[in-house]
């Protein structure tokens, strides 16, 4: 944002600031997503292409069989879903990671580039991940409880990855300055929460439920078969790309809404425009409804 707006806003306008900053700088958050993400579909697109079907094994060789064929591609299966893993973790974290970075300089004013958002996750990735971790087993044991205590606790750590990487935070104290940020803001979080699935539903129903179907009708031919499943990694990358940029944009701009809110970050920033983003003094707090 050229002209630098810091202020109080009402949910509309933070969802509205976050679907203007999504489509003034579309190619810098796709890019920010879909770079660390074609890794990820690199890796699906190769297991596609070694996959073989139940019929395909039927006809193997009974000595390949006998040979132990079965154990090797079940134990290949595992190392699979372990590379998998541990590599859309690792896309996951720079895309995070990138996005919040890209938001906070556009927010306050500043340009960016893919390259330099993606850049400054150099050195984060451990933090994030430990970030990402506790926040996960925080939000599990609040559902094991009950579905409603496990929602409100998502609500109240949703802006624990923005403190993380903005504040320099370790994972349990950005947990921490979370859960105090959103007090009494939980409902905000909530509606958050709420978009981005209706928008990630209605873009998994658009880009991979069509090559489901066509798998399934498939079903008897193992190359056509092999083929949709590709089709169908393809549009699940395409949604992405399209989709998750939201809800971290719409997390960035949430979390500099409340320390506007309640820290005065705004008259912070006027007076150091170029000082580390650091936790508000308890003396700066402005009181607004």
């Amino acid at each position: 944002m050229a002209d630098l707006d810091l202020r109080p806003l009402s949910l509309g306008e933070t969802l509205d600031r976050t679907f203007t900053l999504y489509r003034k700088h579309f190619l810098l958050f796709a890019g920010i997503t879909a770079i660390p993400q074609l890794l990820v579909l690199a890796l699906r697109l190769a297991q596609t292409l070694f996959m073989t079907s139940p019929a395909a094994r039927r006809n193997l060789p009974v000595e390949q069989l006998q040979a132990g064929t079965s154990n090797g591609l079940l134990a290949f299966g595992i190392v699979g879903v372990i590379v998998g893993l541990i590599v859309y973790l690792v896309a996951y974290l720079f895309a995070q990671g990138g996005t919040v970075f890209a938001v906070s300089d556009l927010y306050l004013g500043k340009s960016t580039t893919i390259g330099a958002s993606l850049g400054r996750m150099r050195g984060q990735l451990g933090s994030l991940f430990g970030v990402i971790l506790l926040n996960g087993l925080a939000v599990m044991g609040a559902f094991i409880l009950l579905i409603i205590p496990g929602i409100y606790v998502a609500c109240r750590l949703l802006t624990c990855v923005p403190a993380a990487l903005l504040e320099d935070l370790g994972p349990r104290n950005s947990l921490e300055r979370s859960f105090g940020l959103t007090k009494d803001f939980a409902g905000r979080a909530f509606v958050i929460y709420l978009l981005y699935f209706v928008l990630a539903y209605a873009a998994a129903f658009l880009f991979t439920f069509p090559f489901g179907l066509a798998i399934a009708l498939s079903a008897k031919n193992p190359e056509a078969v092999r083929m949709w499943f590709a089709l169908s990694h393809v549009g699940e990358f395409v949604a992405q790309v399209l989709v998750s940029p939201i809800l971290t944009i719409a997390t960035a701009v949430f979390y500099y809404d409340l320390r506007v809110r309640k820290e005065a970050f705004d008259l912070q920033f006027m007076m150091n425009p170029s000082g580390p983003i650091t936790p508000g003094a308890p003396g700066v707090a402005r009181t607004l409804s």
